[in-house]
């Protein structure tokens, strides 16, 4: 959430921002009304309890009808505190509300529009030309029969549509992936760290998933626990309630989980193959800034992810992604897109957010630096999802013949190989 001082200072640039991201810029002044509405009920529940204090003590010390008349007041004064009470905690749960409702504050520099406004950064790699290599690419999905290493067609009887499995040297690749994203963090600092895939409610709500991701999230009823869709969520949750020692940061974490994915909205989008499914395994890293160092902590993240897409050889470009396209709690968001020869377009592999201080609020983590106790900064960074990174490597790096070249950055992973060979033809 954002701050409440600043939108009282600046209604302005909240009411910008929420306009920028397509969203109702009519909650701003419901909020200031309602933030209003705590303040003056707080005040005047303190004056109303003061009053009672002060009268408490003058009873004792009358008699007669003073003190009836005394007693009496005190009789009103009670049912005037609970009032005031009563109005005051209604107050503030709606100004939470409306407050859990305002996606953070966009980054002045994000371009403003909706999913195709985005601004390309930087292009890197070169995209194959299999027309003069004397050959029609694959796709993912044939080059993986071939492999031995996808099968969809048992995903869809096992668990339905948008389930697979991943065999031979489709799970080798998987690990291979992981183990090496995984040595890429740890080598630039980063703590690995096995997260849990269920999670309550209030982790969920406090990373900002239960908003407009809403119906992307798979619950649990019975347990009133969610399936998280990102590692983010428990990383984000990890040091919730706590103060930290600014001597202490920056904290970097590297994920790895499973995450689950409704995919509410992608009726008829990517149903072939892997790109787009329900369950995916992921390695993201997390990092917990002072709020001053979140812009270049940004950064960093992003050039960590331009790391990876480089060792895996892959042609890609950097997007900043535009002000309608950002989640609710990112102030800023930059994704790299791997390009895709059988869509002839780049896609989305690793994206990387800057949330500024609006989940620390929410989680109650803050940074003690002195005497100042204050929110940080919390940052995330996809480094490999898992399905989306091997249909870019069997696609970007097939040969005629259906093999698949492996970067070297994956071969010790891989027991040495070079070449992933057809098994079937």
């Amino acid at each position: 959430m954002i701050d409440l001082r600043l939108l009282r200072e600046d209604p302005d640039r909240v009411r910008a921002s929420q306009r920028a991201r397509g969203e109702d810029v009519a909650l701003v002044d419901s909020l200031l009304s309602a933030d209003e509405r705590r303040r003056s009920s707080g005040v005047r529940f303190d004056e109303l309890r003061a009053e009672q204090k002060q009268l408490g003590r003058l009873i004792p010390k009358a008699s007669g009808d003073e003190k009836a008349e005394l007693l009496k007041k005190a009789g009103q004064l009670a049912a005037d505190v609970k009032a005031a009470d009563a109005e005051r905690d209604a107050a503030d749960a709606e100004t939470q509300e409306l407050l859990l409702r305002l996606g953070n504050l966009v980054h002045p520099d994000v371009p403003v529009g909706g999913e195709e406004d985005f601004v390309t950064l930087e292009t890197h790699g070169t995209i194959r030309d299999f027309g003069a290599e004397g050959f029609e690419p694959k796709d993912h999905l044939e080059l993986g029969t071939l492999l031995g290493a996808i099968d969809v067609e048992r995903g869809a009887k096992v668990s339905g549509s948008r389930f697979y499995f991943l065999t031979g040297v489709g799970a080798l690749l998987e690990l291979a992936l992981v183990n090496a994203a995984i040595a890429q963090a740890t080598a630039a600092g980063f703590t690995p760290m096995l997260t849990p895939a269920l999670v309550r409610p209030q982790s969920m709500a406090g990373t900002g998933f239960l908003g407009q991701a809403a119906q992307d999230v798979y619950h649990l009823d019975a347990d009133d626990l969610y399936l998280v869709g990102t590692s983010e969520v428990p990383l984000a949750a990890y040091h919730m309630d706590e103060i930290l020692d600014a001597d202490r940061l920056p904290l970097r974490y590297a994920g790895f989980s499973p995450c689950f994915r409704r995919e509410a909205g992608s009726h008829g989008k990517d149903t072939r193959g892997i790109f787009r499914v329900h369950q995916f395994d992921k390695v993201e890293m997390f990092s917990y800034v002072a709020p001053e160092d979140s812009q270049a902590e940004h950064q960093r993240l992003l050039e960590w992810e331009k790391q990876w897409l480089t060792s895996l050889e892959l042609p890609f470009r950097v997007i900043d992604v535009a002000s309608g396209d950002l989640g609710s709690s990112a102030a800023r968001k930059f994704d790299c897109e791997a390009w895709i020869p059988t869509q002839g377009k780049y896609r989305e592999l690793t994206s990387t957010s800057d949330c500024t201080e609006f989940q620390s609020r929410r989680l109650s983590i803050r940074v003690r630096d002195g005497k100042q106790v204050k929110p940080l900064a919390t940052l995330n960074g996809t480094l490999c999802a898992v399905p989306r990174t091997i249909v870019a490597i069997l696609e970007n790096h097939q040969q005629a013949d259906g093999s698949v070249y492996v970067p070297p950055v994956l071969r010790p992973y891989l027991g040495g190989r070079e070449v992933l060979e057809p098994v079937a033809k």
